[in-house]
């Protein structure tokens, strides 16, 4: 009965829980916690099987142990609700035409960013947390979009 459970388990928490991809690769809804994700992407089908993608990285104290102690001062001092109005500040200048480049340059917390300027390589294996590469792949040239993962949030955009 045990080895049963277990085996129950395990199935259940590899398809479809929340958080991860279901049967068909795309993202479960109930794991969006935020208003600022781009559900309606992450919904698609992927629209390409590799992609280049920029992105500025938002993140919030909450977040501080996926960064081992190097958390961005900015970061340390913001909540959820912060950065959430960061990224909405973010979008609306995007939408009004804003250098999504220079944008990144100001305002992204990744330490990577100086030794990446040209964005990341985003397919199926590459090595980049889940999160990031469902909305890289779903996303249409030139489209934005946002996502969560551990680090916090991801304005993205598709560049290839």
């Amino acid at each position: 009965m045990i080895r049963l459970s277990f085996v129950m388990l395990v199935l259940v928490a590899c398809s479809g829980s929340p958080g991860g991809p279901t049967m068909n690769n795309r993202m479960n809804p109930p794991a969006m916690k935020s208003r600022v994700i781009s559900t309606e992407i992450l919904q698609r089908e992927p629209r390409a099987s590799r992609t280049r993608v920029k992105h500025i990285l938002v993140g919030w104290k909450d977040k501080a142990d996926a960064y081992n102690g190097k958390i961005d001062d900015r970061a340390a001092a913001r909540t959820q609700a912060d950065a959430e109005a960061v990224v909405d500040e973010l979008m609306a200048q995007i939408a009004a035409g804003g250098d999504f480049d220079a944008l990144m340059r100001a305002t992204s917390e990744d330490t990577g960013l100086k030794s990446n300027p040209d964005g990341y390589e985003v397919s199926p294996d590459a090595g980049l947390v889940l999160e990031f590469r469902q909305l890289g792949l779903r996303l249409e040239v030139g489209e934005t979009g946002v996502v969560e993962t551990d680090f916090g949030f991801h304005v993205m955009k598709r560049e290839e």
